[in-house]
């Protein structure tokens, strides 16, 4: 193994307890250093969307400080919306130097498994149902995050696919599926990312334990991959002493502060001592984390020192949200909407007054400020016009929203979730919503309220969607059903005000089937951070043009899916994924299931006209010619598809390129995209979504 003089220095000096002590939690977040020979902890910290609250050394309770508001990131879902690569690194730069500011070394992002079905739910925390897209992007935000001087630890390493029992749901997958869809964007994320360490999985594959996997760990990441970075797992993802001990685990974390009994601490030691495990496995650990942190300049020379919560950060995370919001519908032109033809204005629906950095688990945050919809759009729309809020819908009578960080000192804030978040099998799903005669009433009250006010005022808004109540770690969607009667209450506003603008705020897919023909205007934002309501009242009236395309299919019922129509979601003790490659609309396509909105779909308030595709099939390169045909200045993301010849078990098309580019109002202009994988056989379509094929040219096959 390679090391420097020094690391071989320091790994002579090292005794076997400061060895063991390196490779487990000495602390929540933390492991320990050895403080005679210059080595320091080794600190990480939850993100992807930011970096998390300073909690207590050894419990799960918040230190209570004024010093640790962050800027809060659209999630990676709002991300891979905007198919913006330059945008990706952006954001993990801001990540990265964020996290070196809080005296970070390793942020615990990016998560990119793969959506393979709309009910996870952390799927807002993943990028995409798409494994190219997937790669695309994370790979830059891996290098924007190490630019600081920070490591990333990208997750969760694999098939980690539903939070229902994920601590002991076995994964059956075909190997070659397993490689071609579900480890693409991790081999990229370490091979082209360089991502300096990569956490094992809660969940097993194969009938092993995915943090202590000798196939994920030593065959593919070390042997076939060349992988020499740091595997920490997740937290509680250990099981067995000899089996973590002989693969390539090097740093076990829990969520208890028993530190010295971590299945890597005292259980180690005896191992070692007694003959059964040889000091040599503990060396490697070692070795690798003493490279990490000479890669971070951590064991001398000049180290990067980070900054958090600035304004070109804020600036970043406003760009992102900008980008990420996705038209989805826009008969009769109601988007934009005329600011001096407003008139008197209603917005209705809970989420336009939540704020949700504060929840989803593992990804929560303390942030300083967040811009909800209502704020954005009255700050936005200004003192000439009347802005009505009223919530239409609510989760309970209490009206208690997901917490945000003004109560999480609270007594009524579970602070040890983490704990309890192992027990049984680590995860549900959720149950069918119980409404008690009560809460039914006053869900009808509010739905009165609204569609009254909604007679008397001249522009309608609805913000509805999920929040993180449905969208969290921990926990499955029984379904795709917006949550709250929000269906009744959407349909009974439409039928008054036909041209309502319809927002949907989620992480994941949801049904909009009963609503969806009768609505003019529907857009979808996300948890879109910081500045996120700023970026939605920008797209709404106008001042940003939408160029926000869906990563994921949207599916008209979750049954539309592949892993529920032909797999198994959740299955029991093992789950198969019979679907195979057939993941996302790669399924739709080979089986004729029409989604409500095929994936890459997204609309613009300009339109453009695509022509003359050549393709270079030695360069693995086409380009074609693309004019925005319109009036406004957008921007288009150009979508490259692959297919070969047709055989039962091949794809129809998948995505193997893109590129986005920004128009005036009647430029054209020549885009010349790489293609992945392109031989000469190979069909290729161009077009605007994965249901919008615009172009294309037959292979030779």
């Amino acid at each position: 193994m390679k090391m420097s003089k020094k690391v071989e220095s320091l790994l002579k000096e090292l005794t076997l307890d400061e060895k063991i002590a390196m490779i487990h939690g000495g602390a929540l977040f933390a492991t320990s250093g050895v403080e005679r020979l210059g080595i320091p902890p080794l600190v990480t910290s939850d993100g992807p969307m930011g970096v998390r609250l300073e909690f207590e050394p050894n419990e799960w309770k918040p230190v209570g400080h004024s010093d640790d508001f962050i800027t809060y990131l659209p999630c990676n879902s709002a991300l891979a919306a905007t198919w913006n690569r330059e945008l990706a690194r952006e954001s993990g730069k801001v990540l990265g130097e964020e996290a070196r500011g809080r005296g970070k070394d390793v942020i615990l992002a990016p998560g990119i498994n793969i959506k393979r079905s709309p009910l996870c739910g952390r799927n807002f925390e993943y990028f995409s149902e798409d494994p190219y897209l997937t790669q695309e992007l994370c790979v830059p935000f891996i290098q924007g995050v190490q630019s600081a001087d920070v490591a990333t630890c990208v997750k969760h390493f694999a098939a980690n696919n539903q939070e229902t029992d994920r601590l002991t749901v076995d994964v059956d997958v075909e190997k070659d599926v397993l490689h071609e869809i579900y480890l693409k964007a991790f081999k990229a994320a370490v091979q082209e990312g360089d991502s300096y360490t990569i956490m094992g999985a809660y969940n097993k594959l194969y009938g092993r334990h995915c943090c202590h996997s000798d196939y994920l760990l030593d065959d593919v990441l070390r042997k076939d991959w060349g992988y020499d970075g740091v595997v920490i797992s997740d937290w509680g993802g250990v099981h067995d002493t000899i089996e973590a001990a002989n693969t390539s685990l090097d740093i076990e974390m829990s969520v208890f502060s028993n530190f010295d009994e971590y299945i890597m601490a005292n259980p180690l030691k005896e191992k070692v001592q007694n003959g059964e495990v040889p000091e040599s496995a503990i060396d490697e650990k070692v070795v690798r984390i003493l490279n990490l942190m000479e890669k971070l300049h951590m064991l001398g020379g000049e180290r990067k020192r980070g900054c958090y919560n600035t304004p070109a950060h804020r600036e970043a995370a406003l760009n992102v949200a900008r980008e990420s919001v996705v038209l989805l519908k826009n008969e009769n032109q109601v988007l934009p909407l005329d600011i001096n033809k407003l008139g008197k204005v209603l917005v209705v629906g809970e989420n336009a007054d939540v704020c949700h950095a504060f929840g989803g688990g593992s990804a929560e945050l303390k942030v300083l400020y967040e811009t909800t919809p209502l704020l954005g759009l009255k700050s936005h729309i200004g003192g000439n016009n009347q802005v009505i809020y009223t919530p239409g819908y609510c989760r309970d009578l209490d009206g208690v929203n997901p917490v945000d960080w003004r109560n999480i000192e609270s007594e009524d804030v579970d602070k040890n979730w983490q704990e309890s978040s192992l027990e049984g099998g680590g995860g549900s799903t959720m149950k069918e919503e119980q409404v008690d005669a009560m809460l039914a009433q006053r869900r009808v009250q509010l739905r009165e309220e609204a569609v009254a006010l909604a007679k008397e005022c001249d522009t309608v808004i609805y913000v509805g969607g999920l929040n993180h109540f449905y969208d969290c770690e921990g926990s499955d969607r029984a379904n795709m059903k917006l949550p709250y009667d929000q269906d009744v209450l959407i349909q009974e506003l439409l039928a008054v005000k036909p041209d309502m603008v319809v927002v949907m705020m989620a992480g994941s897919q949801v049904e909009m089937t009963e609503w969806i023909e009768q609505a003019q205007a529907v857009v979808w934002t996300w948890y879109a951070g910081t500045e996120g309501g700023n970026a939605l009242a920008e797209v709404l009236l106008g001042d940003v043009n939408p160029s926000g395309k869906m990563p994921d299919t949207m599916y008209k019922t979750h049954t539309d899916c592949s892993a529920h129509a032909i797999g198994e979601f959740k299955g029991g003790e093992k789950v198969t994924y019979k679907e195979g490659r057939f993941v996302g609309y790669r399924y739709n396509d080979k089986f004729d299931v029409a989604p409500l909105f095929p994936f890459g779909h997204g609309l613009s308030y300009t339109s453009f006209a695509y022509d003359d595709l050549q393709v270079n099939r030695e360069q693995g390169v086409i380009s074609c010619l693309v004019k925005n045909t319109g009036a406004v200045d957008g921007a288009e993301t150009i979508q490259v598809y692959r297919s070969e010849p047709q055989t039962k078990d091949s794809l129809v098309k998948e995505l193997a390129g893109f590129e986005k580019v920004f128009l005036k109002a009647g430029e054209e202009q020549k885009v010349t995209i790489a293609v992945e994988n392109m031989t000469e056989d190979s069909n290729i379509l161009v077009g605007a979504s994965a249901g919008d094929i615009r172009l294309g040219i037959k292979g030779n096959g």
